[in-house]
């Protein structure tokens, strides 16, 4: 076991080396007035006006209470107010640190690294991460795409670290890198599966950069329905790498069809009211009411189809239309999820458990895209690291019966282990399966 530390520190080390820390803003969609901070691992210093220390070594069983106050911030740890603020970041004592967000309005969320908190001129908490940029890579991996082969996550995590790379100033002038939604990415919580975590790092180093050696841009979509579309279909710029290809691996997953029913009357009135268009004009009744899309189509009747998705909330641009004239409805059978530029994170999912490599999906997806493996990542302690969680899931296979909480992932028994080596205790795996702490009440 101590030879499992050893690895994960010197990895956590080498990533670290080339990898700098990003800013992340959480809760990005939802205003949060007020939050309470739990820790579920480790300790954290709490500093408040940039380095004003207000307590350290704070862990679990205390709780950091933080509120609007005029335009301040309000501060209570326990029973210990604090008094106010402008700032407050509450900063990890070392890797081994895990906190537990619970806002007044918004969902419990657990995160990794540092937290900043400042408030906004509506009166509602800025609250940002300071992390690790791999923790955050697979804390997004966890938050974007479903399944449960390592390859899935490994594609996922090339391309979230492709695209973080080369939009790392995104909100730049706002002070942070990217925000928590899918504006940016979605990053919703730590990553907590040892499985999508055994993908992020096997993907260690590797991005997609185009015959120039640049890196693209790697939009994905839940769903293509069959086909991809072009970049400049949806967005202005004709990318090479960003063609339409078919997609039949799409085809039968969850998102690959839709129907929506909409009164004959409203969507006819919809186009002659928004659009001018004269709808008494044979020609042009016959197109709305019977328009087909065999493949991908830009326009109906000279209007984007990206125009009256948005406007009728559909779920793709990929539809056909017919009529139910008994009930005087038009119904629009639709394909796909998104806006289909890119990865199809659906038609990844089966190529993968169709055995398909991993590299060859994403030159599927990425016409012409080059697979670059950054020449510092270690590769040596990548695959050791993989083959310890790859032991970590089988161990859990065999304890179905053991008690399960949010503190009982790979990450945290790492964690715990390497706490208990500083600390030189013995470890005693029946005594560890058993500690009445990790049975934590949420």
């Amino acid at each position: 076991m101590k030879r499992l530390l050893s690895i994960t520190l010197l990895l956590l080390l080498t990533l670290a080396a080339h990898a700098d820390k990003v800013k992340v803003r959480l809760y990005s969609n939802v205003t949060i007035k007020t939050l309470n901070i739990s820790f579920d691992l480790g300790n954290y210093n709490l500093y408040a006006d940039n380095d004003q220390l207000l307590e350290d070594q704070i862990g679990e069983g205390r709780s950091v209470l933080i509120r609007p106050e005029g335009k301040m911030l309000h501060v209570s740890v326990n029973e210990t107010d604090y008094g106010t603020f402008a700032n407050v970041r509450l900063e990890a004592t070392d890797t081994a640190c895990i906190l537990c967000l619970n806002p007044e309005s918004g969902k419990q969320r657990t995160y990794e690294g540092d937290l900043d908190i400042s408030l906004l001129k509506s009166g509602s908490l800025l609250i940002v991460n300071n992390v690790e940029f791999e923790t955050y890579l697979a804390g997004v991996v966890q938050s974007e795409i479903y399944g449960k082969k390592s390859d899935i996550f490994r594609i996922q995590a090339i391309i979230s670290r492709t695209w973080a790379l080369r939009n790392m100033g995104k909100h730049q002038a706002d002070g942070y890198n990217f925000c928590d939604q899918v504006h940016c990415q979605a990053y919703l919580n730590r990553c907590i599966r040892p499985d999508i975590m055994m993908g992020a790092i096997q993907s260690s180093g590797e991005t997609l950069v185009d015959e120039f050696g640049a890196l693209i841009e790697t939009p994905f979509h839940s769903n293509s329905g069959g086909e991809t579309a072009n970049s400049e279909d949806v967005w202005r710029a004709a990318l090479p790498y960003l063609r339409s290809v078919a997609d039949t691996f799409s085809l039968g997953m969850k998102q690959s069809d839709w129907v929506k029913t909409i009164s004959q009357d409203r969507w006819l009135s919809y186009f002659a009211k928004t659009h001018k268009i004269d709808i008494h004009d044979s020609a042009n009744l016959d197109t709305l009411l019977h328009f087909t899309q065999e493949h991908r189509c830009v326009r109906l009747l000279g209007i984007p189809l990206t125009r009256i998705r948005v406007d009728w909330q559909l779920r793709s641009t990929f539809f056909s239309i017919e009529v139910d004239s008994a009930a005087g409805n038009v119904i629009l059978h639709g394909h796909g999820y998104g806006h289909g530029v890119g990865l199809s994170q659906e038609g990844t999912i089966r190529m993968v458990e169709l055995g398909i490599p991993y590299d060859s999906i994403l030159r599927h997806y990425y016409t012409g895209a080059v697979l670059h493996q950054d020449p510092y990542a270690n590769r040596n302690y990548v695959e050791q690291y993989v083959d310890q969680i790859a032991r970590i899931i089988e161990e859990d296979k065999n304890k179905k019966t053991q008690t399960r909480s949010k503190k009982d992932d790979w990450l945290g028994r790492l964690f715990r282990l390497r706490d208990r080596e500083e600390r030189e205790e013995i470890y005693i795996e029946e005594e560890q399966d058993n500690e009445k702490d990790w049975e934590y009440d949420w």
